[in-house]
């Protein structure tokens, strides 16, 4: 009984040996991540996040005009201030009419990030431009080693510098407004804020993206954002233009009761 036991046991790892290496001979290798002449990741290509962020970057059910899904704040938790939760609150109640996306202002950075809408990635040895079929945004990005202009500036987009880690893409973006929000939810920022984004090639097709963010007049501690970004794989995908038309909301919701929560 031993013996064939012992049989049995040697004549099955056998079998298991050789399926599995018929299983990696048939299996074929993962692409070689693309990379520009110097040898860094080449990011170009057209990008997109599969995510529900731009409504709401924290876990949220459905709800009318918002669809659900799991929020991408690492930990789920957003370190407000007390009086700085509060307007959160406000916003979020008044969203409709507060939020500067209805009104076709830039929508910033990170939010411009994860748009439902496709951004194009052209890379230079000491530049990339970041081209958004959302509202014909346009963004750069300096690898050139020039710091950041001094300020106090305040602009839409902020200032964006950055520098290679190894296969990481790190960008350091300062001189903001405080004119936009993190979504559609109310949750926003002060002119103080401070981002440190992290552009992290999985393979050919993916990037993870992880941001910290720092507002010293708004939040307690930094805090993080993580999604991943998919490159569009289509045969003709492009960039289409978007116009945006500011929302009247006296115009359709002409009472004030009709305004809380659209």
């Amino acid at each position: 009984m031993r013996l064939r036991r012992l049989t049995f046991v040697l004549a099955a790892t056998a079998f298991f040996l050789a399926h599995a290496a018929t299983i990696t001979a048939q299996t074929p290798p993962a692409p070689a991540l693309p990379r520009t002449p110097d040898g860094r990741p080449d990011l170009s290509g057209i990008w997109q996040v599969l995510n529900t962020a731009a409504w709401d970057i924290q876990d949220h059910a459905a709800q009318k005009g918002v669809p659900g899904g799991p929020g991408v704040v690492v930990g789920n938790e957003i370190p407000y201030q007390p009086w700085a939760l509060a307007r959160k609150k406000e916003h979020y109640d008044k969203r409709a009419a507060l939020d500067p996306d209805a009104k076709c202002y830039l929508p910033g950075v990170p939010r411009l990030m994860y748009m439902p809408f496709p951004f194009q990635i052209v890379q230079t040895p000491g530049e990339l431009t970041m081209l958004y079929e959302y509202v014909h945004a346009v963004r750069y990005v300096f690898t050139n080693g020039m710091p950041h202009p001094r300020g106090p500036i305040e602009w839409w987009l902020g200032d964006s510098r950055g520098r290679w880690d190894g296969d990481t893409l790190v960008v350091d973006v300062v001189h903001f407004n405080d004119q936009t929000w993190f979504d559609h939810a109310g949750n926003f920022h002060s002119e103080a804020l401070h981002l440190v984004e992290r552009y992290t090639p999985l393979d050919a097709d993916h990037i993870q993206y992880d941001v910290t963010v720092e507002d010293g007049k708004v939040f307690t501690r930094p805090w993080a954002m993580s999604m991943v970004l998919y490159r569009r794989r289509e045969k003709n995908a492009q960039l289409f233009d978007y116009e945006c038309y500011a929302f009247d909301l006296e115009k359709y919701y002409p009472y004030p009761e009709m305004r809380t929560g659209q």
